[in-house]
């Protein structure tokens, strides 16, 4: 069954905080992204995981091989579940990654996930600054399969490329997904995007789901729309 992660994209700790304390006992995932953690540090994990959630810390560390390796240990030791690496950064940063976490791991805990951002879902065909660049989803699935063989436990991608990513790396290759929207919602910034019942029966392990939760009037109730319509796909 795919998990659901809730994106707390907050300015500060105490929305943040507030936001995942209404939503115990429905997702048990949070992302602590690069709007809160640069405004409140790696102080705002530790009351996360008191909460019970497993986090997602989502920095997307690109930078040389050993610089990487101590981003990654660091985040380790704050006892967060994922990570992201940029895949461009290529096999020596993507391997520094998985040392720097293994170094890091709590006692008795495992190692953080280390997933590859491919593309981003907010970028579209003419978006990516390179002359004759190939399609989004093309690219997506090109950096999805070298990261395969750098040893990563999975990928970002869009729903539209997870089918494509399975076939090529096999199903126990991990693949979450951003860009997530029901379908009467708005896409916001967002251009590659699929429904949460789309993402499930292409593949998704994880679904990463922010405005249209932590937007809501109700964003427990929300956050069970989305669990609902997973479920029954």
């Amino acid at each position: 069954m795919a998990e659901l992660v809730v994106a707390l994209d907050y300015p500060d700790g105490a929305s943040a905080l507030a936001m995942a304390r209404s939503l115990r006992g429905t997702a048990g995932w949070v992302k602590v992204g690069l709007e809160l953690f640069t405004a409140q540090g790696p102080a705002v994990v530790e009351p996360l995981k008191k909460l019970g959630f497993k986090v997602f810390l989502d920095m997307k560390f690109f930078d040389i091989p050993n610089t990487v390796l101590g981003a990654a240990r660091s985040a380790a030791l704050l006892g967060v579940d994922m990570v992201t690496i940029h895949a461009l950064g290529g096999e020596r940063m993507a391997r520094a990654a998985m040392e720097g976490c293994a170094a890091g791991a709590l006692p008795g805990a495992r190692p953080p996930l280390v997933m590859a951002v491919t593309m981003l879902t907010s970028m579209g065909p003419g978006d990516l600054p390179v002359d004759g660049a190939p399609a989004p989803s093309r690219m997506a699935l090109d950096l999805a399969v070298k990261a395969k063989q750098y040893g990563v436990n999975g990928v970002v991608c869009s729903g539209l490329e997870v089918a494509d990513v399975k076939g090529k790396c096999g199903d126990g290759f991990l693949c979450l997904t951003p860009g997530i929207r029901l379908a009467s919602a708005a896409a916001d910034d967002q251009r590659r995007v699929v429904t949460p019942g789309q993402a499930v029966r292409f593949g998704s392990d994880f679904l990463v789901v922010g405005r249209p939760i932590t937007g809501a009037v109700i964003p427990a109730d929300a956050a069970r729309t989305m669990l609902e319509e997973m479920r029954s796909a």
